[in-house]
């Protein structure tokens, strides 16, 4: 009879200095691997875009992501709030001298310039 012993394997997340959460060994980001997979990436291109991360990591990052999906989202929701509040804040100090549709503007003049 054919046996198989099944090993506990780490999950390969772990908390950074900070309190962000990474893939250990890759220092990929867990809402990086989580955005593209709900972009419709499969786990064979999400690997392949990153020299550093496995093919094993990602699909244990999806199994642990889709385990406990309320919990991460509600994280990568934070992590997006907190950006916003960053960048509120740094635009309120330094306000851009030319706003995005003069900057845009200037863009589509240039390309009706070009041949």
């Amino acid at each position: 009879m054919a046996t198989l012993t099944l090993h506990d394997d780490p999950l390969p997340l772990s908390v950074d200095e900070v309190g962000r959460i990474r893939v250990a060994g890759a220092r990929i980001f867990i809402q990086n691997i989580v955005a593209r997979f709900n972009q419709g990436m499969p786990a064979e291109e999400i690997a392949r875009g990153y020299d550093t991360l496995t093919l094993a990591d990602v699909y244990a990052t999806l199994a642990y992501y889709l385990r406990h999906k309320a919990e991460v989202d509600e994280y990568v929701r934070q992590l997006a709030a907190e950006a916003e509040a960053i960048r509120a804040e740094f635009e309120a100090k330094f306000p851009p001298k030319v706003s995005r549709d003069e900057l845009r503007a200037r863009r589509d003049a240039l390309l009706r310039r070009q041949p």
